[in-house]
């Protein structure tokens, strides 16, 4: 793979776009559970390292690493645990001011400035949690569509209620 770019500027801004088509397309399949949609966002050896601020005995993991989660699969099904488990998690994920940068003509980076908002009912209360930060990720052509092959979460500010991982088992 050369990381040349041979593409012209509006291939360059149809790539560029096409990443924040996918990007959008992970968050709203993310809140609306389309966990049949979900997988399909992501390359076969997709990494996602998102897991961090989950307590430790939580995080799911590959081969005994924490926080670190390999294939579309794997990811949906950790996904999947959290929000759609035995106690229903409802969540909004908002993305802002992408900064994406192609890297070759089938390979990009991107950082995001990230908000979510997480709610469910632990008897007759409501845990919530709201998270600021950063997604940083890297993107690969594949075919004809850019996929998102790895991925991070660095948070700046969590507010949550104490008990809000403890509707977690291990993911």
């Amino acid at each position: 793979m050369t990381s040349e770019i041979t593409l012209s500027t509006a291939e360059r801004l149809e790539a560029i776009e096409a990443i924040k088509w996918t990007f959008s397309e992970r968050l709203r399949c993310m809140d609306a559970k389309e966990w049949h949609i979900y997988p399909t966002l992501h390359t076969d050896d997709m990494v996602s390292e998102t897991w961090g601020g989950l307590p430790e005995d939580k995080q799911p993991d590959t081969d005994g690493e924490a926080n670190h989660v390999v294939g579309p699969e794997a990811l949906t099904a950790a996904i999947r645990g959290l929000l759609d488990g035995k106690f229903p998690v409802t969540t909004v994920h908002q993305a802002h001011t992408p900064q994406i940068v192609l890297t070759s003509d089938t390979t990009a980076t991107g950082i995001w400035a990230m908000e979510d908002m997480l709610w469910w009912t632990n008897g007759d209360h409501e845990e919530h949690l709201h998270g600021y930060g950063h997604y940083h990720e890297r993107y690969r052509k594949v075919g004809d569509k850019w996929l998102i092959s790895y991925r991070t979460l660095v948070r700046i500010r969590v507010d949550q209620t104490p008990g809000f991982f403890d509707m977690i088992g291990k993911l």
